[in-house]
């Protein structure tokens, strides 16, 4: 059960450092959007490789850093059935939900995606615009990075459920513990 925990911490610890540093394109996404407008109607020109680039940095964002928002628990879930839930109710929904469908989905992603990526590093794939960005074939590595965090993330969350079940959810430190009742903010205009 040590060897789980610690599994769970080095998964845990991988995916906050990349949510981190990935984190900080969203500023330079808005920077380049931002020079691409006053480009465009304060000087009446336009780079297509500038409008390419604040797109391609929003899609390695976001790709990058969604198995941080897992570890956030930021991803979209019914939270009517779950978020009332006990910790162990939870813990086997999140077992469920990653063995049936998030590590699978993975799978898929990464097979159906890998061909595809490495044709486009067979022949430094760039931008289909004149002008546009060279280095398409990194933007798509995203997707495989995509892939591998939130799989991995997801082996963390399934390690986590397992060791709530077994009743030692303790050795892990409290920030990747379940949230338990008495740590739940209360409804607005709720009771204590």
């Amino acid at each position: 059960m040590q060897g789980l925990a610690a599994l769970v911490r080095v998964i845990s610890a991988i995916n906050w450092l990349v949510g981190q540093v990935l984190s900080w394109l969203a500023l330079a996404c808005v920077f380049v959007c931002f020079s691409v407008v006053v480009q465009r109607y304060f000087f009446h020109s336009s780079t297509l490789w500038m409008q390419d680039l604040y797109v391609w940095l929003a899609g390695a964002m976001f790709t990058g850093v969604a198995g941080f928002a897992l570890l956030r628990n930021d991803h979209v879930r019914v939270d009517i059935f779950y978020r009332p839930a006990s910790v162990r109710r939870r813990a086997i929904s999140d077992l469920i939900g990653v063995v049936l469908f998030l590590i699978p989905f993975m799978v898929v992603v990464w097979t159906y995606t890998f061909p595809a990526v490495r044709r486009s590093w067979g022949f430094y794939e760039a931008s289909s615009n004149i002008g546009g960005m060279p280095g398409l074939f990194i933007l798509k590595t995203f997707i495989l990075v995509f892939a591998v965090l939130v799989g991995l993330q997801g082996l963390a969350m399934a390690a986590r459920s397992i060791l709530v079940l077994a009743g030692r959810e303790a050795l892990l430190p409290p920030d990747l513990r379940y949230e338990t009742d008495e740590e739940k903010p209360q409804a607005a205009g709720g009771t204590a």
